[in-house]
């Protein structure tokens, strides 16, 4: 690993298309200057973003970090720290992060980092990684650098631990996430790698198509009628059951739902994950529109809803609680015709919530730039 005449020391921040490319570029913009506080003695970096998809293909860590060194040789960076919003599993554990002293790479696995405050983890992983990999002093000449510590860059309470380095694989120092709190950490930070509020855009045509169900549907008699006589209990059950009709609809029609090609405990332990953040990201968009659906319908009955007819009809006043207990009804039923009536099986937006998916859009990537340079 070199460092310039004029001791700038660039970092080159390799990042996978869509978050860890936006988490990246908004990393450059602070580490020159925190790196530069940290390591002291008039010391200067310069960091780059890179963005291209060096994960299509391969979850394979040995893989991986071939690539990151070819890049970081064919373009004489110091240090490359490659952002990935993949899970990658080392000996049945879940990795954060591993280091290459002897080379100058790091490869970071962004959901381990978990789903909350992911930019402020993100810069305390990297920072850190980048001072272990460019330590302040050098190790003299000749002498290869050494192993440096990476220090506390997640809280007390993570389950971040050192992870076991295989004598055959090319990284010194690896840390993992383990247990079930590891689990749910990697799920979190899949679901926000996934960014669900961007699904609501996304599920714009069935948001539509259930509008106009409960539009029609509050100004219809019968729904009056079953709204009134039904219990909070078998509301509750109605809404529970339109969300997941559905979060299923949505996933079968966009083909959200990932198999596994291989049958080892790895790659079924992979698919689980898959599956239960695309559940959980499609879950959110979902019920973020009917809580939306839920405040319109009551809008609108506020406005549309004739007191006097709707007693002649129901028996029943014509109170706040009618019109909570009709809107709430309406949005269950609105729900179900939106899902039934979406068609969604073009949606983009729908389709980026499954990594199976961004997988695929990645391979396409590299093959399209493999063909641009072949012609």
């Amino acid at each position: 690993m070199g460092e310039s005449s004029q001791d700038v020391t660039v970092v080159a921040l390799l990042a996978d298309p869509d978050a860890p490319t936006e988490i990246a570029q908004r990393l450059a913009r602070v580490l020159p200057d925190r790196l530069a506080d940290e390591s002291g003695q008039g010391r200067r970096f310069d960091v780059e973003v890179v963005s291209e998809p060096f994960t299509a293909g391969t979850e394979d860590l040995s893989t991986l970090t071939r690539r990151i060194m070819d890049r970081r040789r064919a373009e004489h960076w110091d240090v490359v720290v490659a952002l990935t919003d993949l899970p990658l599993h080392s000996h049945g554990h879940k990795l954060v992060v591993d280091l290459c002293h002897g080379d100058g790479v790091a490869l970071l696995s962004l959901p381990s980092l978990g789903g909350l405050r992911l930019q402020r983890r993100a810069l305390r992983a990297v920072e850190k990684v980048v001072l272990s990999l460019a330590p302040p002093r050098p190790t003299g000449a000749g002498e290869p650098p050494q192993q440096q510590p990476l220090g506390r860059f997640a809280s007390r309470l993570a389950p971040i631990r050192p992870g076991q380095v295989g004598e055959e694989e090319s990284a010194d120092l690896r840390y993992v996430v383990s247990g079930p709190r590891g689990y749910l950490r990697v799920l979190g930070g899949m679901v926000r790698a996934n960014r669900p509020w961007r699904l609501v855009p996304g599920l714009s045509k069935a948001l539509a198509a259930a509008l106009a169900t409960g539009a029609v549907a509050t100004v219809n008699s019968t729904i009056w009628t079953l709204a009134t006589s039904l219990s909070t209990p078998r509301l509750v059950i109605a809404t529970v059951g339109s969300v997941a009709l559905m979060i299923g609809w949505l996933i079968v029609d966009a083909e959200l739902w990932h198999r596994s090609a291989v049958g080892s405990p790895e790659e079924r332990k992979r698919t689980t994950l898959y599956n239960a953040s695309t559940i959980m990201t499609v879950g959110i968009g979902v019920v973020v529109c009917y809580a939306g659906l839920l405040a319109v319908n009551l809008v609108w009955a506020l406005f549309i809803l004739n007191d006097k007819v709707f007693t002649s009809t129901t028996r029943t006043p014509l109170t706040a609680t009618e019109y909570w207990t009709l809107s709430w009804f309406v949005a269950s039923t609105a729900t179900v015709g939106g899902a039934l009536g979406s068609g969604l099986e073009s949606d983009e937006a729908i389709r980026a919530a499954a990594y199976s998916k961004r997988e695929q859009e990645r391979r396409r990537l590299v093959e399209d730039d493999g063909d641009q340079r072949g012609t």
